[in-house]
């Protein structure tokens, strides 16, 4: 059985940071390109952030470049993001995502940036 599972999420404020996790199992995470998505409310799921299976190489959207780095353990099944320098419009529920041989989805977690 394939599981998704985000955390790390939370009330942070303007210029804050925080690290979200997502742990998985059910599938060979190391074959698999593993991305982070959000969504705010009222508009479309967007990628955040991709990490490639092999070399790792990484791709940002331009709104969170040089503020997020997404990274992986393959020995670990898990996915991380690191985000600082934090702003109120980053608020969206975080969703991880693996997909390759399949697409699999995490149910989401939420942040929220406020003061």
């Amino acid at each position: 059985q394939v599981q998704l599972v985000e955390s790390g999420g939370g009330l942070v404020q303007p210029g804050g940071s925080l690290r979200l996790s997502c742990a998985t199992s059910g599938f060979t995470f190391s074959s698999y390109v593993m991305r982070w998505y959000r969504q705010a409310p009222g508009k479309e799921r967007e990628l955040v952030a991709s990490i490639a299976d092999v070399g790792a190489g990484t791709v940002y959207a331009a709104s969170v470049k040089g503020r997020f780095t997404i990274s992986r353990d393959n020995a670990k099944n898990m996915l991380y993001l690191q985000m600082n320098s934090l702003k109120p419009e980053d608020t969206a529920v975080y969703y991880c995502n693996a997909v390759r041989f399949g697409n699999y989805w995490g149910q989401g977690t939420q942040v929220t940036v406020s003061s």
